[in-house]
């Protein structure tokens, strides 16, 4: 027997942004849900807007498992992650140890397809993935903000300027045409 999707369904469990009160409680199953539809719109983007060669589904199933290890590690919070070089170092061979552990609970046949999702191996999926990442956190600290919780306004403020470092086209194209978007309420959505 193999537990590999067994494992799966218990990202419902594992909790994001920890150290924050949240309005609204998120776990890295619905996060990577969103991450999978915002990477596949910039995949879109990238390949019908700018006319680059990109793959929407490939980058969509890399964003449903780019969280996966987080089973056997937890969401580690970003100001631990990224304290120092070290650290994320560190966290980083953790990664890739829970990735190995994940793949050993695949049968052979099937660990070269899984493989690349979980060890996110092709450079620009990952870069669109981790565009997408971003995005979704930024959509998630308005959430927040617009539900008065002004303890996402720091993050909020933080991970917009990390989206725009990042330099990816795509997503500045996608914010602009619907970032605004994510801030309106049901009848603002509605257009009454």
């Amino acid at each position: 027997m193999y537990n590999f999707f067994a494992y799966i369904s218990r990202m419902k469990y594992i909790t994001r942004w920890s150290l924050m009160r949240n309005s609204v409680a998120e776990n890295i199953q619905e996060h990577s849900h969103m991450v999978a539809v915002l990477a596949h719109a910039l995949g879109v983007i990238r390949r019908d807007v700018f006319r680059q060669p990109c793959d929407p589904d490939k980058c969509a199933a890399a964003a449903l498992f780019h969280d996966a290890t987080e089973i056997f590690t937890g969401d580690l919070p970003t100001p631990i992650k990224y304290f120092n070089p070290a650290i994320r170092e560190a966290y980083r061979q953790v990664e890739d140890a829970a990735a190995q552990k994940l793949l050993a609970m695949l049968p052979p046949e099937l660990r070269p397809a899984y493989g690349p999702l979980l060890r996110e191996e092709d450079g620009e999926i990952r870069q669109i993935v981790k565009a997408a990442d971003k995005l979704a956190a930024y959509i998630k600290c308005r959430e927040e903000l617009q539900a008065g919780n002004g303890e996402f306004e720091d993050a909020a403020r933080e991970t917009r300027e990390a989206l725009e470092r990042l330099e990816v086209p795509e997503a500045v194209w996608f914010l602009e045409r619907f970032g605004e978007a994510f801030g309106l309420t049901l009848d603002g959505l509605q257009g009454r």
